[in-house]
Order: C-alpha cells, then structure tokens, then sequence
C-alpha cells in the first residue's frame, strides 16, 4: 500500500523530529523517531522481507538503532548513519543483489529525494491555485531586492554620511523583525527543515535506472568472450600472459616462502622483546605486511580477470596461485601475531583491535578470491560477498562498549603491560566507572610500571591522571543530571548509578 500523498507525512514526521531533537543530545529520541518510520513503513506494506540481502540490510539497521541506545559511541552512530542510508536503498530498490549498488542508489537518492519534495510542494494547491505559481510571481520583487541591496551597499561604502544613517535604519528593521518573529527561535526552526530534510531521505525514496540495471545484469560468473578472427593471436597472448604469470608467482612464492619461515620462527615461537617500543616491528611493520597483502590480492585478480579462467593449460597457474593465497593467509596471521605480542606488551588500544578486525576482512577476503580462481567467478561477486561480510563485521562491532573493554583490560593487566594513563584518561565516559581509581591504587600501578617500563618519555602521573579523573566525573555528572528523558542511553545512565547512586 503507497500513500499517494506523503506531504502531511513528512510535515508530521519534521514536527516528531523537533520535538524529539530540539535542544536535545542523541539518546532514546533517535530510536524513537526511527521506531516511528519503521511502524509507518510495515503498515503501508514498504517494509518487505522478500530476499536474504533484504532480511540482513533491514536487521542491520533495526540493530544497530537499538545500540545507539545500547552502547552509546560516536563508533556506534557513525555505523548506524552508515546501515541507515543502506536501509534507505534496499526499500528504493529491494530486488538489489549488491550493498554497493545498495549504498550508491541511496546516495543520489539523498539528494533527488529532496527535489522531488520541493516539485511535490510546489505542485501543490492551496484554494485551488498552484503553490508553485504563487511562488514564482514573488521573483518580481526578489530580484529588485538584490539590486537594491547591491547598490545599498555599494553607497555605504562610499559615504561615510550615508553609512551613518542605513546603520540607524538597519537597527530600526531589526528592532521590527524581533518584535514579528519574538516567539519564533532560530535552533527550533533549523531542527524543523533538519527533520524535513531527514523525512523526505526516508519517504521519497528515488529510483535510480542505470545502477539498477548494472546490478540486475551483474552475474557471479565468468563468462568467456571469443574474440573472432583473432583466434591465433588471443592463444599466443595467453601463452604468454601464462608464462608471466608462472614465473612471477613462482619468484614470489619462494620469496614469501623465506618470509614466512622466519615469521614462524622468530615471531610466533621465540619472540623475545629487547626492551624498545615495538614500533617499527609492528606499527611499520604490520601496515606494510598488510599492503603487501593488498598487493598480492590484487595481482591474482588481474590474471584470472578474464579468458586466462577457461585456458585448458591454467591448472599449473591455478595450483601456484593457491599456494600464493594461502601464504598470505599466513603472512596475515603472522602479523595478527605481531599485534598480539604488542598488546601483550602495551595493552589494548583501538588501532590494535582495528587490525584484528581489518585482518579477520583480509582472511575473508582471500577466501573469497580462492573461490573466484577455484569456480571461475566474477569480480562482481567478490566485492559482492567483501562489501557484505564488510557490513555484518561493521554491524557487530558497534554491539560492543570498546572503552569499556580497553579500560577493564588495561587495568586489569597493569602489573605485566604498560599502562598508557594519557590514552585511558581520553576515553569516554562510559568507561569511568573502570578509570576511577584510588590515588593508592594508581600510585602502586605507576610504582610498577616504573620498574618494569623505564622510559624517558613523560607520561601522564598518577596523580594527573586522578585529577583528570575527577574532573572528568564532576563534569559528566553536571551533564547527564541536566539531560532530559529524550537523550537518555543506558551506558551513561549505568555510568551515573555505579558512581553516584
């Protein structure tokens, strides 16, 4: 069922939004304006569970709008806002077989959304006269007016006398344009068009013919293009593009091969830390492992691009670029070695469990490339199959509190790992209840780390750190105690009981 006029729709939903919004934190209002679109979505029949692509785009965002609430990070909101313009392109175009495709239509779709409002309200008729119309008669004195004030302007500049007395007059129409719009506040207003603005991405949701196209015609398999009358010469190019290809991996597999034997050997069962700060052994180190990773994807993909796939001769090939793969599945474990021995070392920190999840994407992926090479399929369906493991990845991880985590393991492990206090002293605020020593405690801590890490860096204190702390918690009480039930979110709220109650 389509509601064939959404104009009182999306000035309803820009009402909810400001009274949900204005002058308001995100919290419990967010959920609700959403909950809203969705109810109203499901009774006109546009919410549909028709595909599996659908049932994940649409869980996704239900989930991820539920820990916005539930785990309340800038982390968690970016995902949401993210899963949120995918929704938006899975109900424009719900047979899609891509999240690109998906994500790309809901882009445009923004902005096309918007013009269609703007047709949509000036089509429009009020007692029977075009809105449109009566809009457009205003252009007479629009256009007098910039002149006017071009020339206002220009004549103040250039008369000290006259600038004199349009300030006086400028002050006059000011003082009548407070009195006309007193009860009318600016951040109200701009809440309302911000709330227009959202509805009209979720109500008039555009189409987008060409990219839909591209995704209906889009297969998972390869398929062979003859090029006629230049069979002999397609043959000899992939002779040769064969020979290339088998002496490359070769050279890089035995090169790989040396790699990885002293990976095995020095890093993953006789790793002994010389006292520095790892940072060249795994911060230099891992990013160009994991370039390289990149890198060697990628030089698999441009051989088995295209008729090299269906060579009769290509099993050779095919052996070689299998064990290609399945060495940079070491290198790739290798390197989640090297970021386990760091957090051993310096404890956990958000780029250190970005890598994790960065390399459990890189796994992945090679698996997905043996499985292109292995069954002949397309590049479509390789970023098809990444971009959505890309999402469920992205989805589960903004379930979890990771400043809580970091805060309860960094302590936890104070006595063999170094405690960073300026890094934990910038978490958030969900974190304080783990970040709340006593100044004994922290002293004692930092009495450890002394011995066992003797930098001559200066770090952050213990007693820094504890002033910090309490700074951090008078602050955060003043705020949460002034929020009101819209912008409430239960991190924040188990913060507060665990501290003060």
């Amino acid at each position: 069922m389509l509601v064939k006029n959404l104009l009182p729709i999306v000035f309803l939903s820009a009402i909810l939004f400001s009274i949900l919004f204005y002058k308001q934190a995100l919290g419990l209002n967010l959920l609700i304006f959403e909950t809203f679109f969705v109810i109203f979505l499901f009774i006109t029949k546009q919410l549909k569970f028709s595909s599996k692509l659908q049932i994940i785009c649409i869980t996704g965002f239900l989930l991820t709008a539920a820990f916005t609430v539930l785990t309340h990070s800038t982390f968690s909101y970016i995902i949401h806002f993210i899963t949120l313009l995918v929704f938006v392109g899975i109900l424009s175009y719900p047979f899609a077989k891509s999240i690109i495709n998906i994500f790309f239509i809901s882009i445009i779709s923004i902005f096309q959304s918007q013009i269609e409002f703007f047709k949509r309200v000036t089509n429009s008729k009020v007692k029977g006269k075009s809105l449109g119309k009566a809009i457009w008669k205003f252009r007479i004195f629009i256009i007098p007016a910039v002149i006017i004030f071009v020339f206002v302007a220009i004549y103040k500049a250039s008369n000290p006398i006259f600038n004199k007395l349009t300030v006086n007059l400028g002050s006059i129409f000011k003082s009548v344009m407070d009195v006309i719009f007193s009860d009318i506040e600016f951040l109200f207003v701009l809440t309302f068009l911000l709330g227009i603005l959202i509805s009209n991405i979720l109500l008039f949701r555009t189409k987008n013919p060409s990219i839909e196209k591209d995704d209906t015609n889009a297969k998972d398999l390869l398929i062979r293009y003859k090029k006629k009358n230049l069979r002999n010469f397609g043959t000899i190019s992939l002779k040769y593009e064969l020979k290339a290809a088998l002496f490359l991996l070769f050279i890089l597999n035995a090169i790989l091969l040396i790699l990885n034997i002293t990976d095995i050997y020095l890093v993953w069962f006789n790793f002994e830390w010389d006292g520095q700060t790892l940072k060249q052994f795994v911060h230099e180190g891992t990013y160009l492992l994991i370039f390289s990773i990149l890198i060697s994807i990628a030089i698999v993909l441009y051989f088995f691009r295209g008729n090299i796939n269906f060579y009769k001769k290509n099993k050779l090939l095919k052996k070689l670029s299998y064990l290609w793969l399945f060495q940079n599945a070491i290198l790739a474990i290798s390197v989640g070695v090297r970021n386990y021995w760091y957090i051993e070392y310096f404890s956990l920190a958000y780029k250190r469990i970005g890598v994790v999840i960065f390399l459990i994407l890189t796994l992945y992926g090679l698996y997905s490339v043996f499985v292109k090479i292995k069954s002949s399929k397309s590049g479509f369906y390789l970023f098809r199959k990444n971009a959505l493991a890309l999402y469920i990845v992205l989805v589960l991880s903004s379930i979890i509190n990771w400043d809580t985590l970091i805060a309860k393991y960094n302590f936890a492990h104070a006595d063999e790992s170094f405690l960073h206090f300026d890094y934990l002293a910038d978490l958030s605020n969900k974190a304080l209840p783990y970040l709340d020593k006593s100044i004994s405690e922290l002293t004692e801590i930092e009495n450890i780390q002394k011995k066992k890490f003797a930098y001559e860096t200066d770090f952050m204190n213990a007693q820094e750190y504890y002033l910090r702390i309490e700074s951090k918690k008078v602050a955060f009480k003043k705020n949460w105690e002034s929020k009101g039930f819209l912008s409430w979110n239960l991190p924040e709220y188990i913060v507060y009981n665990k501290l003060f109650k």
